[in-house]
């Protein structure tokens, strides 16, 4: 289990979060989070807490510096509050203070707090879900969140949160990518993407891109990037398609799917292709880039 310290998380929120709010809103916060760390805090004070944040804190953009986002990543490996709102923050603040000894009792006010959350909410909600105590408790709440049709909460659960890296299943974790390839949604900014990639995955999003091409529609090049280490005889055949592709961005997604393959021919094929080989050597290639790309062009 992969666990934040929660002390220290709390401090670095308030370090954040008052540098977008009023005074008046920290000290609405910091009324709330002693009144909720109490055993006497009822269920109602964390629901009208978490319901007001965004009125007392506000919903301006946390000020965040490169500092900041390096500290993010050491109190939880992928934490990345870049996009969120100070009212995001706030939240995720309450619900850190809420008594946790006893697992259960925690998991239910969280639940709880999903079932009746609006969409402001429930994107606060899945983007704390790799801070709180006892993760490993929402990974159906996570895989659910996966199946909404509500883009920024999609985007809270999926994009750029540690989450669905280290506690989803296999299957869980397959369907995530595929959706975020099929809404359209940047591949880079999926926290884990190498880590998780897995034979199954490499043979939907194969079988994916054979339905794109045979309707007449575009393949994402970024698609190809969790394909890359299982490249076989018969993905070999969609990588050399993508060389003969007209579009340099997709010849470039080919040279680094090869540079991940350990399969002999994939290695021999990109040897095939040395302006390309050489971009990668020398750095110039990443999948970030391949990802940018693809954005701008959408």
């Amino acid at each position: 289990m992969i666990q934040a310290n929660i002390p220290s998380t709390q401090t670095f929120l308030k370090e954040i979060i008052v540098r977008s709010t009023t005074p008046q809103g920290m000290e609405w916060l910091q009324q709330k989070t002693e009144l909720l760390s109490s055993e006497n805090a009822k269920d109602k004070d964390l629901f009208l807490s978490f319901s007001a944040a965004p009125r007392f804190v506000g919903k301006s953009p946390l000020q965040l510096t490169d500092q900041d986002l390096q500290k993010a990543e050491e109190l939880r490996e992928g934490f990345n509050p870049s996009a969120w709102s100070a009212a995001q923050a706030a939240r995720t603040l309450l619900l850190l203070s809420l008594p946790h000894q006893d697992a259960k009792a925690f998991q239910r006010r969280v639940e709880t707090l999903f079932s009746t959350a609006d969409m402001g909410e429930l994107v606060a909600l899945y983007g704390s879900l790799p801070l709180l105590p006892h993760p490993e408790l929402f990974t159906e709440r996570a895989a659910e969140g996966v199946r909404t049709n509500m883009g920024d909460v999609y985007e809270a659960v999926a994009l750029d949160n540690p989450y669905p890296a280290d506690y989803m299943t296999e299957e869980a974790w397959n369907q995530l990518v595929l959706k975020t390839l099929f809404v359209g949604k940047p591949l880079y900014r999926i926290y884990g993407i190498e880590k998780r990639s897995n034979p199954e995955l490499a043979r939907m999003l194969s079988d994916y891109a054979h339905e794109r091409w045979a309707a007449g529609r575009p393949v994402s090049p970024e698609l190809w990037r969790p394909i890359g280490p299982f490249i076989d005889e018969t993905i070999l055949e969609d990588i050399k398609k993508l060389f003969a592709h007209p579009d340099e961005v997709q010849q470039e997604a080919a040279a680094l799917a090869c540079a991940q393959s350990n399969f002999v021919p994939a290695k021999e094929l990109l040897d095939q292709h040395p302006l390309l080989k050489n971009r990668l050597e020398s750095g110039e290639l990443s999948w970030r880039l391949i990802g940018n790309k693809t954005l701008a062009l959408q």
